[in-house]
């Protein structure tokens, strides 16, 4: 199933033992398009702290109602490393956030997932995340690199295409099952005759925080002639 970012940010979370907050944004790796963390806003529980959720806590994300349930304690996460949320996500953070919770460094090993894969509790016979052997494209890492960015700051930036700007950046849809970005959502025109298509991530070149931009390898003809996208749509994957 693919989801949009945009919907499932402001969705309620819940802990073990306790409601812990709301999603607020998602990191993804720029490698692999693969989502690392989810962004939690904690509201009043944590004095407004924002923390880190890892794919790994999540449960039958795929099956998802009105709220996301993930197996770790309130007291778990009040313990957790402390992220400055306006500051770059250093490897050393994410080598301490992994150790703490137990969960294996992603960024070693063969599959996207790392060489110790997925570790959610009861969710190995029906969760399956891919490696070399799948479309995903695995891209290893070394310690010092951090390929990082978090969902709401690529929102607007523009879209470089081959020939010109062709859009701006509005969404992206995320595969349930995988945790990989799949689609990316682009406004295209000017109000009133603007619309908003999807393409590939896998066209995608570049981004670019200086720029502001995304740069594609598509034409600006072909990226107007993609599919339209329909904000309320959800598609099952085939």
């Amino acid at each position: 199933m693919l989801k949009s970012i945009e919907q499932l940010c402001g969705t309620k979370l819940e802990a073990m033992d306790g409601g812990i907050g709301h999603v607020k944004d998602f990191y993804f790796d720029d490698q692999n398009w693969m989502i690392r963390y989810v962004v939690v806003d904690t509201g009043d529980w944590l004095s407004g702290r924002q923390v880190l959720v890892s794919p790994h806590a999540f449960i039958c994300l795929h099956e998802m109602g009105e709220n996301l349930t993930i197996n770790l304690t309130r007291k778990q996460i009040e313990e957790s490393p402390s992220i400055e949320m306006h500051q770059p996500i250093s490897r050393q953070y994410e080598e301490e956030y992994n150790l703490y919770y137990g969960w294996p460094y992603y960024w070693m090993g063969d599959s996207v997932w790392g060489s110790g894969g997925y570790s959610g509790v009861g969710q190995e016979s029906e969760k399956t995340f891919p490696n070399e052997s799948t479309d995903t494209h695995c891209v290893k890492q070394t310690r010092g690199e951090a390929h990082l960015r978090n969902t709401q700051e690529i929102n607007g930036y523009r879209i470089q295409a081959s020939d010109g700007m062709a859009g701006h950046v509005s969404d992206f849809m995320m595969d349930t099952l995988s945790w990989e970005l799949r689609q990316m959502i682009i406004k295209t025109g000017h109000w009133p005759s603007s619309r908003e298509v999807r393409i590939a991530m896998r066209v995608i070149e570049r981004i670019s925080c200086e720029e502001s931009s995304v740069f594609i390898k598509m034409s600006s003809e072909s990226v107007t002639n993609s599919p339209e996208h329909y904000p309320v749509m959800e598609e099952a994957l085939v």
